[in-house]
């Protein structure tokens, strides 16, 4: 039997998720509340001379301060000087913290900018929905759930201040952004198709084959007379006992069981693509010209579920990533119009 190479296909990648729904995001909330007290409360009380506050930034004459820097770092800080051996990885850490965040309050400010000029504003029930969204996700009962924020140092005027400000950042989003987001049906189609077939090459296969060979050294003439001579067996085939009459016509044999991995890359996804006996089309391996047919495949069940019942989730996350995309090409054009000055020292 001739069968072609085996080489290791590249991997494969996985879908990206990165949420961004605003329940999510908001429900987050209290796990930053936690870690922003948490580096509060470890941190030195600023020794004589120390400087309080300052302008860390200012965005088309709008200024960001020491103190907004200092909170929105808080949460990271833990984690940025765990590690840290010494004075100068400390400092560097710290600076490296600070920078980033700085640019994210930046792009919050800018964003802020911009609700004012489209006339974006978020009302006291938004919040009050946006909040009831969190305590359900809690499961917390309300004076419970206030209770939880008082302790990690917040007042509720606070956490409604902070939840004003995520909102309205999802309203200048969803009014600037949504309209570059187009997703079609045939979109949500082919994406389960590509996750199928993932999840077909993570699973063994039997399958048979039908092989033209190409001689090494062959001409263009003679591969594309080759390439003839498939799909004129290809066209021969109508199920799977014509199949097995191509095989002993024009050479073949079984490859029996085989795992991801096992086969060329392009005759793998010929095989991830088909269903339990059904024939591919040619295709093309390093020995000549494959037609398979898939005999069995041991997917466990429930592993590869129906294009009507993930639909809507795949729709949903596709969504989230082109929204995801968008937001970064919008919040660039922000930056690109807008005048910033940088007036960071540590």
């Amino acid at each position: 039997m001739t069968t072609a190479p085996r080489t290791r296909p590249a991997p494969t990648r996985t879908l990206r998720r990165a949420p961004r729904v605003v329940e999510l995001a908001l429900a987050s909330a209290l796990a930053s509340i936690a870690a922003v007290a948490a580096f509060a409360g470890a941190a030195p009380s600023p020794a004589r001379g120390d400087v309080i506050e300052r302008v860390v930034a200012v965005v088309n004459d709008e200024a960001i301060f020491l103190s907004e820097l200092r909170a929105k770092a808080a949460p990271r800080m833990p984690a940025a000087l765990s590690s840290a051996r010494g004075e100068a990885e400390r400092l560097a850490a710290i600076r490296h913290v600070y920078d980033e965040e700085l640019t994210h309050l930046i792009d919050e400010q800018l964003i802020v900018q911009a609700a004012a000029a489209e006339s974006i504003t978020v009302s006291a029930s938004d919040v009050e929905n946006a909040i009831n969204n969190v305590r359900a996700q809690t499961r917390l009962p309300i004076d419970q759930f206030w209770t939880l924020v008082r302790e990690q140092g917040f007042t509720e005027e606070e956490y409604r201040r902070d939840i004003r400000q995520q909102l309205l950042r999802y309203k200048v989003l969803n009014q600037r952004v949504r309209g570059r987001v187009n997703i079609t049906e045939e979109d949500v189609r082919r994406r389960f198709d590509e996750v199928v077939a993932q999840a077909r090459r993570r699973s063994r296969y039997n399958a048979a084959f039908v092989l033209i060979t190409v001689p090494d050294g062959a001409s263009a003439t003679e591969v594309a007379a080759l390439s003839r001579r498939a799909e004129e067996a290809r066209a021969s085939i109508e199920d799977v006992e014509t199949f097995e009459e191509a095989m002993d016509d024009y050479g073949g044999g079984e490859l029996g069981w085989l795992s991801e991995g096992d086969l060329e890359a392009e005759l793998e996804s010929a095989l991830a693509a088909l269903d339990v006996s059904e024939v591919s089309e040619p295709v093309r391996g390093a020995s000549g010209f494959f037609i398979f047919l898939l005999r069995e495949r041991d997917t466990e069940s429930g592993a590869l579920p129906r294009y009507e019942d993930v639909r809507m989730d795949i729709y949903r996350q596709m969504l989230q990533d082109a929204m995801t995309r968008q937001e970064r090409a919008f919040v660039e054009e922000l930056r690109r119009s807008a005048t910033i000055e940088r007036r960071l020292e540590l």
